[in-house]
């Protein structure tokens, strides 16, 4: 039960991280996490950079904020997210996915009503809100004491082909073994999502990293250690954020749903 535990604390950090360094002890372990993955006739498709070089990641910080600010700007992010988006606790509890929009940056709760308008996106431009979102962000990255890149390799990620799938699967998975990691080592983890809503953007990443031919940059993820007080408690699978088992799970076929596990396991 007590990787159950480690699962129901997992979350995504939102907010900055403590400035402490990442102990090499730590960073060890979660790279040792991420290679117990499973892979494909364990194939290991997946590389890793860690940067902790201030420089870099101011750099990344920068990308981050103008990619930001550009896709609040010109509207994309809200037309290619807006079925994510929830307006109320209620609509929240109906859905149990997506994200309530109270809960996104201060500077965008005036304009929920509005946000999918053409008039919503100007009013946002015409008070600044994307460039406040971007300088935001770009403050975010670049407060966290390590940036982790995550790369496949080619000679196993060929796009249209079945071993793409099981690069991408096992990447999953190994991802998943280090956000569970940190939850362990009183750390935080966010993947930084803005430089790939921005054409050219994550380009640049690459050639910052130096990122070989032979290697693809898959992500970027920030990482650092939680104030104890932030860190999330235990939360049973009765939670208004997620799907109950009797909307995801069928038993046999897929025309009988799962009855009798909607209430927490204890």
């Amino acid at each position: 039960m007590e990787l159950l535990e480690a699962i129901r604390r997992r979350k995504t950090t939102n907010g900055p991280f403590l400035p402490d360094p990442v102990s090499e002890a730590h960073q060890r372990t979660l790279i040792e996490a991420a290679g117990r993955a499973p892979s494909q006739l364990n194939s290991q498709p997946w590389r890793f950079v860690l940067i902790e070089e201030r420089a870099t990641i101011e750099a990344i910080a920068r990308i981050s904020g103008e990619s930001m600010t550009e896709a609040m700007s010109n509207g994309t992010f809200f037309e290619r997210y807006k079925p994510y988006f929830r307006f109320s606790q209620a609509e929240m509890e109906e859905q149990r996915s997506g994200m309530l929009f109270d809960r996104l940056p201060a500077a965008l709760r005036p304009f929920t009503a509005q946000v999918f308008t053409t008039r919503g996106q100007k009013l946002m431009n015409t008070f600044g809100v994307p460039k406040t979102l971007g300088e935001e962000n770009r403050k975010l990255v670049a407060g966290s004491p390590l940036l982790m890149g995550v790369m496949l390799d080619r000679a196993e990620y060929r796009p249209g082909q079945l071993s793409s799938f099981y690069s991408v699967f096992s990447m999953g998975a190994a991802m998943e073994n280090v956000w569970l990691t940190t939850v362990e080592l009183g750390m935080g983890i966010q993947f930084i999502s803005f430089p790939m809503e921005v054409p050219g953007r994550w380009e640049e990443i690459v050639r910052l990293l130096r990122v070989p031919d032979e290697l693809e940059l898959m992500a970027v993820y920030r990482l650092g250690y939680v104030p104890v007080e932030q860190r999330r408690p235990a939360i049973d699978w009765v939670s208004h954020e997620r799907k109950l088992p009797s909307q995801v799970v069928f038993r046999e076929t897929c025309e009988t749903p799962q009855a009798g596990w909607d209430e927490p396991l204890r």
